[in-house]
């Protein structure tokens, strides 16, 4: 199963639920793509290894790195891909709330990297996860809109999920 969405609506908290309910490992992609220093792995390394990881008979993926997810194993194999689709003002409430409790915590993210201060004033969103998530909203949207109906995945059940309260009831579904 795959989870896409826009940063900060939710990914990784809905899919380790959706792991747990389902009995089988969860896989955050930002937890592989970031190495230490923020540096990005080896794009044929992370192929190699999402294929890996996807060859195996249960699973659930999250993050949206169109290389492996919509163009490499993952929808490839996926049965179900999950779309948080937040609004906008919501994801963009989250995206800050967390990155500044992140930041002030210092909280580690993935292979020791922490998020500074420097990118909650930035406007690029390569550096900016606030910025990122403003300026992917209607990317997505357009995105995951348009592979719901492209024939390429007709093996996929598509969810989309407009409301936490909207995913806690499939979860619930999901679970009977």
């Amino acid at each position: 199963m795959s989870v896409v969405g826009n940063a900060g609506a939710g990914k990784s908290s809905l899919a380790v639920r959706i792991g747990r309910a389902l009995g089988v490992p969860c896989v955050e992609l930002d937890a592989i793509h970031h190495l230490p220093g923020w540096q990005a792995i080896d794009p044929e390394l992370f192929l190699a290894r999402i294929t890996e990881i996807t060859a195996g008979d249960g699973w659930v993926i999250d993050g949206n790195y169109r290389t492996v997810v919509v163009d490499g194993p993952i929808w490839q194999r996926a049965d179900t891909v999950v779309w948080l689709d937040l609004p906008r003002r919501q994801v963009m409430r989250q995206v800050t709330t967390r990155t500044v409790r992140r930041i002030a915590l210092r909280q580690e993210l993935w292979n020791g990297n922490r998020e500074p201060w420097s990118n909650v004033f930035s406007w690029n969103p390569h550096t900016s996860i606030i910025r990122w998530a403003w300026t992917q909203h209607a990317k997505y949207q357009q995105r995951f809109s348009s592979a719901m109906n492209d024939e390429r995945w007709a093996h996929i059940d598509f969810v989309r999920l407009t409301s936490h309260a909207a995913a806690d009831a499939w979860l619930a579904g999901l679970i009977t």
